[in-house]
């Protein structure tokens, strides 16, 4: 089965029935989004679920998590995976506080040109501590899955499997393990120490800086509740991108980011000044409202990933998901939905009948499908930055010269527009763009 029929398997978006139960007890490392959707696909095969949080949930950003408090984009993909999860989560959200964000009332900006509008897509418009809440309301609610605020400090193992998860203050057996402790995980520094391969990290620095305000929310205007601004490297206002977002509360959420020594906005004035003068005209609306509290900044150092997949000799019953398998740069917004689409790769695992004391390889399998999905599209775009040196794929040239065209034609042309969209919002593998057809009706469109 080649990786778009697997990655197309795995975007199902019906609601899984009941699984067998095949864990006694299952420990979750973290309690993020992708720690949080692993608790609910192991729900529905173990007798008891219990998530491992060392923040206190709150909310606010969580210090385990320093990027909650920048713009979050949720994309169609990951909102149709928690609706899978959860019937109903958006109508829950949305009546909570969210904001729905349909493609009638988001814009996308291509160096100041608005593109057409493409897949007609819904998303949901909120922050990330907000958004977390309501996923960890839901996952816990469900009988068997509780959560402990509690740091975790190592694992235990015998020969061939981990049994324990030791934490501050106490120890838990384990007949399931799941890591989610996010792109600074020190699972890799636990299995070397117990004598087992740590898997191989693959990393591309490319040094993004976020600066993000928080502004009063009045009325109706702009009438877009999402919006995104790309800019090609080398534009003078040092921003590579801008992202603004309705948030609960009747606040607005606005982000600039600049990659190496460009911070742009670092400070309230020159944050107003950009959003009215090197922006749409729906950031210099939104500058206008009141600036809730300062400046919140953020540094991306690169883009990693752990290739879990490639090793030889690994631990039975213990697996990794979200950003302590792959952290992506995160102006392209491909976060939360992979950590979400991973929960469906556990599903499938444990539903597929594995014999659970050997190595999870074939859930690895699964997963690597959506990371390379994922990391195709991101360091693609990552490797057109000046200060970015590999590593480049093979046939990076001709890849380049073809996605170029499809980009450019994406912002007049509705069908590659909606072609493009589908792959970018993580709805399709992007091997749909390698169609013949779709490079041919790019390079018409760019002609007329």
């Amino acid at each position: 089965m080649s990786p778009a029929e697997v990655f197309a398997r795995l975007s199902d978006t019906s609601t899984p029935a009941p699984g067998p139960v095949v864990v006694r007890t299952a420990v979750v490392l973290g309690g993020s989004i992708a720690g949080l959707l692993a608790a609910r696909a192991l729900a529905d095969h173990a007798d008891e679920v219990v998530v491992l949080e060392r923040d206190d949930p709150g909310t606010g950003p969580r210090p385990g998590a320093p990027q909650g408090s920048q713009t979050h984009v949720l994309l169609p993909a990951g909102l149709r995976q928690l609706e899978r999860w959860f019937p109903g989560f958006t109508d829950k959200a949305v009546a909570a506080g969210g904001r729905p964000a349909p493609a009638s009332l988001r814009s996308t900006y291509s160096d100041g040109v608005r593109k057409i509008v493409g897949s007609d897509t819904d998303m949901l418009s909120s922050s990330r501590p907000f958004l977390e809440a309501q996923i960890r309301s839901h996952t816990l609610a469900l009988p068997n899955v509780r959560a402990l605020v509690a740091r975790v400090t190592g694992l235990s193992f015998s020969d061939t499997a981990v049994t324990a998860v030791q934490y501050e203050g106490g120890r838990l057996d384990a007949d399931f393990v799941v890591d989610a402790m996010g792109r600074s995980s020190r699972l890799a520094d636990w299995l070397k120490t117990a004598g087992w391969e740590p898997p191989p990290m693959t990393r591309m620095r490319i040094d993004l800086n976020y600066t993000t305000a928080v502004l009063r929310r009045t009325g109706d205007q702009p009438t877009v509740r999402a919006g995104v601004s790309m800019h090609s490297p080398g534009a003078p206002s040092g921003i590579a991108a801008a992202a603004m977002c309705q948030t609960e509360n009747d606040q607005w959420m606005v982000t600039l980011s600049g990659y190496l020594d460009h911070r742009p906005g670092s400070t309230p004035e020159e944050f107003v000044h950009l959003c009215r003068t090197a922006l749409p005209g729906e950031f210099g609306a939104i500058a206008a409202n009141e600036m809730l509290g300062g400046i919140t900044t953020y540094h991306h150092a690169d883009s990693r990933r752990r290739d879990f997949h490639r090793l030889r000799r690994f631990p039975a019953r213990l697996v990794a998901a979200g950003d302590a398998v792959a952290s992506f740069n995160p102006i392209y917004g491909q976060g939360m939905s992979c950590a979400v689409l991973h929960a469906s790769c556990l599903s499938e695992y444990l539903r597929s009948g594995p014999d659970l004391d050997v190595a999870a390889m074939g859930f690895f399998a699964l997963q690597r499908v959506i990371v390379d999905a994922a990391w195709g599209l991101s360091t693609g775009g990552d490797l057109e930055l000046p200060h970015v040196d590999g590593p480049y794929p093979r046939g990076y040239r001709l890849q380049k010269w073809a996605i170029g065209q499809i980009v450019k034609a994406s912002v007049h042309d509705p069908e590659i527009a909606r072609r493009f969209d589908e792959v970018a919002y993580l709805l399709a593998h992007p091997a749909r763009l390698a169609r013949p057809g779709t490079l041919v009706r790019s390079i018409l469109a760019n002609r007329r």
